[in-house]
């Protein structure tokens, strides 16, 4: 993982990170698809829809009893991402919040969750209004100061969460750093990375000390805005058994076409992420250089306080833009109303370019008190930078900052 990145040609502004991680594309596109395990030697793992499996005679099966507990579409699909993610397991639940579901299901009452500040709507959802009834104490840490996260440790601690890049801000939370703060004050407190954000192409938690990495994989790692998934990989097998465990108890599975579609996405997603910090590099660049911008966050940007950061623990960065536009809520309203290549609408990592209002979209669930500190305001739009021609979307970013500040007669 040492090193500075070599794949990107001559580009300054994208180089200086870390390598890229070796065979991605081939493992990406051969691990678990091996046309030896068919009996008709398909190259494509097939669809297997089959809710159950006849058994040679009770207890005895050909490695799969019934389609909650194990399916070989899935089994494909977790074994492309374990090899993505440097890992020895993978797990595919229904959906990010599934997973992190049957993450929070390894604790009981009465033990405690760290969990960044800055995260997924869902996600702070999920921790303080749903977990935090079920007699687990729910702890709001800015993780990026790691000092912050070590007052925060308890004896109750079981569980720290981290998300990096984060939701919608863009803060980078140094893993490795936070890691050995959390395992040195005890090894068995779990540490989570949602690695939404980054996908298996541009971060390796696990590589960086923490001991699960997740993704919802209906953003980069599928890439096609067509499905609904959450994907949880380990190296600790006692770890990887009590959530095998959990994912047959709790029943939160995909589908097998999803893990079909997920599988077939993860072949394009090398080349896919390039593209994607390509334009969102570009579009970050006009943005922080256009006077109806207050402020630009593109951790590409030498600007973002953690740049420097971000180049010591990732291969690249990924489409993801947060800015405040000048003026009021009227102002946001009218740059998003008035884009025509950019969709307005909520996710983000497909091909196809978005934009939302976290106050309102995304992060409305999340009390306003919180949304204050964390600078989530009326003028804050996130951007989620697709793979279309790179001047189209200058272009309309361009025209709806002109919609949005039209210039005075």
């Amino acid at each position: 993982m040492d090193g500075p990145c070599s794949h990107r040609g001559s580009s300054e502004e994208m180089s200086g990170y870390l390598s890229a991680f070796k065979s991605f594309a081939t493992e990406a596109i051969h691990v678990g698809q091996e046309p030896e395990q068919w009996k008709s030697m398909a190259v494509v793992p097939p669809i297997s829809l089959s809710t159950t499996f006849k058994q040679f005679a009770p207890g005895q099966h050909a490695g799969f009893e019934y389609s909650r507990s194990g399916n070989p579409t899935r089994n494909c699909l977790e074994k492309a991402v374990a090899a993505l993610d440097g890992a020895k397991y993978c797990l595919a639940l229904a959906s990010g919040l599934a997973a992190t579901v049957t993450i929070t299901h390894l604790l009981k009452a009465g033990d405690g969750i760290i969990c960044m500040d800055d995260v997924y709507g869902g996600t702070n959802r999920y921790f303080q209004r749903v977990a935090s009834k079920l007699g687990l104490s729910v702890t709001l840490v800015d993780c990026v100061q790691p000092e912050k996260l070590m007052k925060a440790l308890k004896p109750e601690t079981k569980l720290v969460w981290l998300e990096t890049p984060t939701n919608p801000m863009l803060k980078i939370v140094d893993i490795k750093t936070c890691s050995e703060i959390v395992h040195g004050y005890n090894k068995d407190i779990v540490v989570v990375v949602d690695n939404t954000f980054m996908s298996a192409y541009f971060q390796r938690p696990l590589a960086l000390g923490a001991d699960i990495c997740m993704y919802s994989a209906t953003k980069y790692m599928n890439g096609h805005s067509d499905v609904i998934m959450g994907l949880v990989s380990m190296n600790n097998e006692d770890l990887y058994a009590q959530l095998k465990f959990l994912q047959n108890a709790l029943g939160g599975v995909p589908s097998p076409f999803d893990c079909y579609l997920c599988n077939r996405g993860l072949k394009t997603l090398h080349l896919r992420m390039e593209q994607h910090f390509k334009n969102a590099l570009a579009a970050a660049k006009l943005l922080e250089g256009d006077p109806r911008v207050e402020r630009v966050i593109f951790p590409g940007l030498p600007s973002h306080p953690q740049h420097d950061l971000m180049k010591t623990q990732c291969t690249g960065c990924p489409g993801m833009i947060t800015f405040y536009i000048k003026g009021e809520l009227q102002h946001a309203s009218t740059f998003l109303k008035s884009l025509k290549i950019f969709a307005i609408a909520e996710s983000l990592g497909g091909y196809e370019s978005l934009a939302e209002h976290p106050a309102i979209m995304t992060h409305a669930s999340v009390p306003e008190e919180e949304r204050i500190t964390l600078g989530i305001s009326d003028t804050l739009i996130r951007l989620s930078v697709g793979l279309e021609d790179e001047a189209d979307i200058i272009e309309d970013l361009q025209q709806a900052l002109s919609a949005a500040h039209p210039k005075k007669k």
